[in-house]
């Protein structure tokens, strides 16, 4: 799949695509975020986006692998929460891209 998206389209993203101010999000966005990743967002992108969104608003962070995947599991289930499935939703890194694509800020420990 070509990117399509123009960055006009977009509100403003600092050098690695994060949104500078995450309030700026909408599922409109998102959509946008995916396709220039090359990602068609499905209903199991969603979820793993609400999950991560719910997360941002109790913490005020975006979760790193590791808690990323034991949040899934607690709130979706074993199958949903490993890094496997993530992997396969969010290639590369998982937790990097799907917080990105949910509009958060970039987790801590990801390169």
């Amino acid at each position: 799949m070509k990117p399509t998206v123009k960055v006009a389209d977009l509100p403003p993203l600092d050098k690695e695509g994060f949104l500078y101010q995450p309030s700026q999000w909408t599922p409109e966005v998102a959509e946008l975020l995916a396709e220039q990743a090359g990602i068609r967002l499905t209903e199991a992108h969603w979820e793993i986006i609400r999950v991560l969104r719910r997360f941002y608003q109790d913490y005020d962070l975006a979760p790193a692998m590791r808690l990323l995947v034991k949040t899934v599991k607690a709130e979706l289930g074993e199958e949903k929460g490993n890094s496997i499935y993530l992997m396969q939703l969010f290639p590369g890194s998982p937790a990097k891209l799907s917080a990105r694509l949910a509009g958060l800020p970039k987790p801590a420990n990801c390169l």
